[in-house]
């Protein structure tokens, strides 16, 4: 089987984010198609050897201290040189700063793969330090995988290494998802009787929650918010001031339950609106599923898998308003919410489907491989 060694600075069981996700697909998939994967990534707990999770292993080293975000390790140098020795492929995700690092300080000379999930938006100080680092990394790589061409042609660093960029958009596998009980889809009947709209994700700085709550006033359409993060305590004090009896926090959730949460669902809202939010993994959930989207032009992937009129409709970013009037339209209009949800489930076998991911990986990983060779 062909070895691919995955580096990012988090991963399951210690975080649940997007990126992670990814991995996991990317992993799980490339096991179905003769494709051994290992992840090495940092924990704040421990350091783990050969953890098996699915069909790959996994391997901790314990963050020492972090800067920006950023986790570094000690002890990440020699089990990296240690697991790279014995791969055939180098799979980075980035941005990483501390990743960038390790590629050189351990003399990385196998072939080199970056999935480029996001330009760095917020952090524009710590930027300018790391830049010299992230050009020369990024120069040095043998090929850049973007999710989207939406990505590809509003980055400016990509641009600048368009030659080595290919696009492979994000994938999932639908049997991957827990089929939820009667007893699970029951539970959660009873507690949202009427028709809801279903966000999921992290409560990070860039989802535009504080937007979803701004379009859930005044109306009386549920909304169930799935997650957790730093600014929980600030949302859901937003939520106390403006009064909305019609927004649920439900949490961090199991599969199963975030499932059945998919499966009863009205639409799946997605107000990102900064370019933090790459690609949304989560809108590919909601088509996989069949609903209608709703989301917001940031000139990322979002646009990509959400196509105006088609598989939903969207909205002009940071826009309370135009995102309550986009809710209306749907649920005001039952046979234009489930067209929209047929082409968007359409749209996820034509493009976002693990399989068709893994096939475009796996054939980047071979043609490194044989130029390798030469």
């Amino acid at each position: 089987m062909l070895k691919v060694l995955h580096i990012y600075k988090t991963y399951y069981p210690d975080t649940f984010g997007g990126i992670e996700q990814v991995i996991y697909q990317l992993s799980e998939a490339g096991y179905k198609n003769g494709i051994k994967s290992t992840v090495f990534s940092l924990s704040k707990q421990r350091n783990v050897d050969s953890m098996i999770l699915g069909n790959h292993v996994v391997y901790y080293a314990r963050t020492s201290f972090e800067i920006a975000s950023t986790p570094f390790s000690i002890y990440a140098i020699e089990k990296f040189k240690e697991l790279a020795k014995s791969a055939d492929i180098i799979h980075y995700h980035f941005p990483y700063p501390y990743m960038d690092l390790l590629h050189f300080i351990c003399g990385v000379k196998k072939p080199t793969v970056v999935s480029y999930h996001s330009d760095i938006v917020k952090q524009k100080t710590a930027l300018k330090i790391y830049q010299p680092l992230m050009h020369s990394f990024l120069n040095s790589v043998d090929r850049i995988i973007a999710s989207s061409p939406n990505y590809v042609k509003t980055s400016s660093i990509l641009q600048r290494y368009i030659d080595k960029v290919t696009v492979i958009p994000y994938g999932l596998d639908r049997s991957s998802y827990p089929v939820p009980s009667e007893e699970k889809l029951r539970y959660w009947k009873a507690i949202f009787k009427d028709e809801f709209f279903l966000f999921v994700g992290a409560f990070r700085y860039y989802k535009g929650l504080h937007i979803l709550l701004e379009a859930a006033k005044n109306n009386d359409f549920n909304v169930v918010i799935v997650g957790s993060g730093d600014a929980e305590n600030e949302l859901k004090s937003l939520a106390q001031k403006l009064e909305l009896k019609n927004v649920h926090f439900v949490g961090a959730v199991s599969d199963e339950d975030k499932s059945a949460l998919l499966t009863l669902c009205y639409c799946v809202v997605f107000p990102s609106h900064l370019r933090s939010e790459a690609f949304g993994i989560s809108l590919a959930e909601g088509a996989m599923y069949g609903k209608p989207l709703i989301s917001a032009e940031i000139g990322t992937g979002t646009s990509f898998i959400n196509i105006h009129n088609e598989t939903g409709i969207v909205v002009e970013r940071n826009n309370p308003q135009a995102l309550q009037d986009a809710m209306f339209k749907l649920i005001s209009e039952p046979e234009l919410a489930k067209h929209y949800g047929s082409n968007a489930y359409q749209r996820y076998l034509d493009f976002f489907t693990a399989e068709h991911m893994i096939e475009k990986y796996s054939a980047v990983y071979h043609e490194l491989m044989s130029e390798a060779e030469l």
